[in-house]
């Protein structure tokens, strides 16, 4: 969400910002809505003048016995009071068609953001370490083909009972799965600052809306039939959790997690990814938020995305670090590094988290301030968010890049101690 004033302040820095993102300019058309509606309550405040003056004008023709001033004083406080009811309903609508038309406009991209159209205009920050020499294996399966095999990943039945983009997980890729999740939350609260949070998975429009989920991406959401929505991911709920307050400078930057199940419908995937796990409708994922201060915002980007690479680096899963172009980033996002993470079975880097610094575009949608040391006056906050990591993904990376000739996977060393000591999974007998 953007400042009205200040896109009246600078029409031509907001559609230039625009234009980067691949957008027509649109300042003049938002600038009128602005102007019909504070003219209009420039009307409302003047006719709200009068009627003041005009109910004191009455009392005092009335005290000189002047019925016909009376009279008609008193007939045109009514029409005033008339246009003051509609008027205000009027002013609703216009407040209405502003706030529509600024919350459906996407974040301006920060100066350093290379411009692009797609994920092939997308830069190369770094590349940590490199993709493995599996011994024996000469076409590496891909992580589907593994668990059918081991007999722990079963998408037949996961269609019978939820349909497409499900999946079944059992025994050793279970216990996996949850041990990959808790040993990145175990790093992000024990080592990086991290406070664990356990949050709502059903939110309502408000926080939705706070996020930048609504009102543009609500065919990507799942809605129950009582009005919420599904968390798409743990951003929602977190971030949310500052919404109309004002915090303290010294509480900032505060750094939150929780690790959820996250609901997506994927709505424009069709035909994407549709076997295996990369894209399914439910999936687990550690989720990381800043809330911060315009001067902590881009420091602590830079440090949130070397927490999320600390987790791939302890797995020993080569993975590169991507800035993403002005074609490429999400919504409400000013900077985007993706760290995309080596797929043997692929043989590609696949995204397996996404970490943004997006300014105070969201604090303004929640209404979320902080009061600076020594002022009266209140900011937006500034918000980040970040994978960390997508855990069925993580899932999917180790059971490609630690496959073995026989068809078994090796667990990496820093997960056994979650899996009881286990140190390969082995097929189902």
């Amino acid at each position: 969400m953007f400042d009205i004033k200040w896109i009246r302040d600078n029409p031509e820095a907001f559609d230039a910002g625009l234009a980067r993102r691949g957008l027509g300019a649109q300042s003049a058309e938002l600038i009128a809505l602005d102007e019909a509606r504070r003219s209009h309550i420039t009307k409302l405040q003047e006719a709200q003048a009068r009627r003041n003056a005009a109910s004191k004008e009455i009392g005092k023709a009335k005290a000189s016995k002047d019925e016909a001033t009376a009279s008609a004083l008193m007939a045109e406080v009514a029409t005033l009071k008339e246009f003051l009811t509609s008027g205000e309903e009027e002013e609703r609508v216009l407040d209405g068609k502003l706030r529509d038309a600024l919350s459906v406009i996407p974040n301006l991209p920060l100066d350093d953001v290379p411009e692009g159209k797609d994920e092939k205009d997308n830069v190369e920050v770094r590349r940590v370490g490199e993709p493995p020499k599996l011994e024996g294996i000469n076409q590496p399966l891909q992580h589907f083909e593994l668990g059918e095999r081991l007999g722990l990943m079963d998408f037949e039945r996961a269609a019978k009972l939820s349909g497409a983009r499900f999946v079944v997980l059992r025994g050793a890729l279970a216990r996996l799965e949850r041990a990959l999740g808790a040993f990145m939350l175990d790093l992000q609260t024990g080592e990086n600052g991290y406070t664990e949070h356990i949050v709502p998975l059903l939110v309502r429009d408000d926080a939705a809306y706070g996020t930048a989920q609504l009102p543009k991406f609500s065919e990507d959401l799942f809605r129950t039939e009582n009005g919420f929505w599904l968390i798409p991911t743990a951003e929602v709920s977190l971030t949310n959790l500052v919404r109309e307050e004002i915090l303290d400078e010294d509480a900032l930057p505060m750094r939150l997690t929780a690790q959820t199940p996250c609901f997506r419908s994927e709505a424009g995937s069709a035909g994407r990814d549709t076997r295996g796990m990369i894209r399914q409708h439910q999936f687990t994922k550690v989720e990381l938020v800043s809330i911060t201060t315009a001067e902590q915002a881009l420091d602590e980007h830079e440090r949130m995305t070397a927490c999320a690479e600390e987790v791939l680096k302890r797995l020993g899963l080569p993975f590169r670090t991507m800035l993403l172009c002005t074609g490429d980033m999400g919504f409400a996002s000013r900077k985007t590094y993706d760290i995309e993470v080596w797929l043997p079975g692929e043989n590609t880097y696949r995204e397996i988290s996404s970490c943004s610094v997006c300014g105070d575009f969201q604090g303004r949608r929640m209404n979320a301030r902080y009061r600076p040391k020594g002022a009266k006056d209140t900011r937006f906050v500034h918000t980040l968010n970040g994978s960390g990591l997508a855990v069925g993904r993580t899932l999917i990376a180790v059971m490609e890049n630690y496959q073995q000739a026989d068809g078994s996977i090796l667990v990496p060393e820093v997960l056994r101690p979650y899996m009881g000591g286990l140190e390969r999974i082995e097929k189902v007998q």
